[in-house]
This record gives C-alpha cells, sequence and structure tokens, in this order.
C-alpha cells in the first residue's frame, strides 16, 4: 500500500479505491479555494488530524490557515 508521502501532490478524486479505503479516517489539507489562487485542489497533507496536518504544513513553510481540512471518507 503506497504511504502517505504519495498522497501529496494528488487530487483527492484520483486516488484509486483501494487508496481511499487505506487511508480513511485520515485528515488531508487543501489549499482553499480564492479567484487570485485558483489552487489545483491537490492533497498537500496527511495525518491523523487536522492539528498534524497544520503541523506538516507549517513546517513547509506554508500557512495553515490558508487550507481547509477534511477527512478522507470512503468511497461507498
Amino acid at each position: 500500500m503506497k504511504t502517505a508521502v504519495s498522497l501529496l501532490g494528488r487530487p483527492i478524486d484520483g486516488l484509486t479505491l483501494a487508496e481511499r479505503l487505506h487511508h480513511t479516517g485520515r485528515w488531508i489539507a487543501l489549499e482553499l479555494y480564492s479567484p487570485e489562487t485558483l489552487p489545483l485542489r491537490e492533497i498537500a497533507a496527511e495525518g491523523a488530524s487536522a492539528g498534524e496536518c497544520a503541523e506538516q504544513l507549517a513546517a513547509r513553510g506554508l500557512n495553515p490557515a490558508k487550507y481547509e481540512f477534511q477527512m478522507v471518507r470512503p468511497p461507498y
């Protein structure tokens, strides 16, 4: 199974069924939409909590306030 690092930079809709099942219940961070930035909506962080995702973003020099955090839901 792929690791969480392999999710970074990929759209949530691009995950395979197996990946969604494996990461169900984990949290991801997606850049907030704004007309100025038009983000690609790629996964920027993945962790056991939204706080863990925020820490990962901050460690990379990104502002967690510009991201939304959501839990990966099962595909069905």
